[in-house]
């Protein structure tokens, strides 16, 4: 019986230590999405305020080549 308790409480640290080793990657994946997501915006922002002569085409604007 004995042996049993020590296996489930080995069993239950492991557990534990995965837990808290999955949730420090998905808090700093969080961290990573959300600094992402902020380059993004300020991309989508500066390129929303480009003059229209900067030679960049809009996705309407850009045809695709005739091989296509």
């Amino acid at each position: 019986m004995e042996e049993k308790i020590r296996y489930l409480e080995e069993q239950l640290a492991i557990m534990r230590r995965e837990l808290t080793q999955m949730s420090e990657e998905a808090y700093a994946q969080q961290k990573e999405i959300s600094r992402l997501t902020a380059a993004f915006e300020e991309l989508k922002n500066r390129l929303k305020s480009m003059p229209d002569d900067s030679g960049i085409l809009k996705p309407e604007e850009d045809i695709p080549p005739p091989h296509y």
